[in-house]
């Protein structure tokens, strides 16, 4: 059973994922800059530290066994014990067939560890609702999606971080398409990016 009848429908006139991700690239940006020149209390900068980037990611979407290109913006809060929240928003748009796309936000856990002063590996679990669109706009659904995933992030200074990889697994356990109305998916999906240290 879909997440649909409880989530509601997208309206077809609302802005892509594309301005969406545009937009959000921005803030964090701008956000960046501003978090620069303030003072943050000690304490908090000591205890915490938010990052904010984006990644460009190569997907497999089961549906039709297609092969896609999407752009994914995400915010890190981490602790000083490398335990912290990750928030990410996913856009699988582009060489789309039939207007077949999908985006997936979610949140989750996610711990990193740091291998000298330059690597920092890291793993997350994610939880959210995915929002697919079908073949030829005929239909419009609204999932659970469980993210499981890992990577490595490359210190390039005291602020910025090059995403080298990050390998993701969708799974959406409630999907429903052909004869079945109870069958499951999987969407395997690798990115690389840029990561930029706020505070």
């Amino acid at each position: 059973m879909s997440f649909h009848s409880f989530l509601g429908r997208q309206s077809a006139g609302k802005p892509g994922g594309c301005a969406m991700l545009a937009a959000l690239m921005a803030i964090c940006l701008g956000t960046a800059g501003l978090a620069r020149a303030q003072s943050v209390p000690s304490a908090f900068r000591e205890g915490f530290t938010l990052s904010a980037g984006a990644t460009f990611s190569g997907d497999y979407i089961q549906y039709g066994e297609r092969k896609m290109l999407g752009v994914s913006g995400f915010a890190d809060l981490d602790t000083r014990h490398n335990i912290g929240i990750e928030g990410e928003a996913s856009f699988v748009r582009f060489r789309q067939t039939a207007d077949v796309h999908d985006k997936v936000y979610s949140a989750g856990p996610r711990y990193h560890m740091n291998l000298g002063s330059r690597l920092q590996p890291y793993a997350k679990g994610l939880v959210g609702v995915g929002q697919f669109n079908f073949p030829y706009n005929y239909a419009h659904g609204n999932y659970l999606v469980i993210t499981p995933g890992a990577g490595v992030d490359y210190r390039l200074n005291h602020r910025i971080r090059f995403r080298i990889v990050d390998f993701e697994y969708q799974l959406w356990p409630k999907f429903n398409y052909g004869a079945a109305s109870n069958t499951f998916m999987s969407n395997p999906s690798v990115s690389t990016g840029i990561r930029v240290r706020i505070f």
